[in-house]
């Protein structure tokens, strides 16, 4: 009886290894219907691999927007802000988008009331609107140039309290 070298290297197994019979696979088919298997076994669904990348980024579908660009309309078009705005000229008023009456204020938002430009820049609280006798215009929505133009350098907004809301 020849006995064939093993791929086993270790001391004393005189046992056949798998590799003659192909592997932990191959005897398992030789003593399952391997087919039948495959075929009962229930399978399921794949796994989801869950992102939750998207839950936790912030919105920024306002942003890709522009921020309120569907609820402003230029300063250009306002005769009021033309007399009260006169160190700007015409295209630097055009970049200027004023909220709309009844557009929402974003809760934290810096803005600007360029009817009341002493009142100096505010953050805005959430379920805040722009009333009628408004002027909003939001930070975001300005180059920072304009923006220090309108309400100085060195001016820190101040929070936006209700008693003090119009709208």
């Amino acid at each position: 009886m020849a006995r064939r070298r093993s791929s086993d290297r270790s001391a004393g197994d005189a046992r056949q290894p798998y590799a003659d019979q192909g592997g932990p696979e191959a005897r398992h088919a030789q003593t399952h219907d391997v087919r039948r298997e495959a075929a009962t076994n229930p399978k399921g669904p794949e796994p989801e691999i869950e992102d939750f990348s998207v839950d936790i980024a912030p919105d920024t579908s306002a942003v890709e927007l522009g921020g309120h660009v569907e609820e402003s309309t230029s300063a250009a078009g306002d005769k009021a802000l033309h007399q009260r705005l006169r160190m700007l000229d015409n295209d630097e008023l055009a970049r200027i988008p004023v909220l709309q009456s009844g557009a929402r204020l974003e809760q934290g938002g810096t803005y600007l009331d360029l009817g009341d430009l002493e009142r100096g820049p505010f953050k805005a609280i959430g379920g805040q609107e722009a009333g009628r006798g408004n002027r909003y215009v939001a930070k975001r929505d300005l180059d920072y140039e304009l923006w220090n133009r309108l309400v100085g350098q060195d001016r820190e907004p101040e929070v936006e309290r209700p008693a003090g809301a119009s709208g």
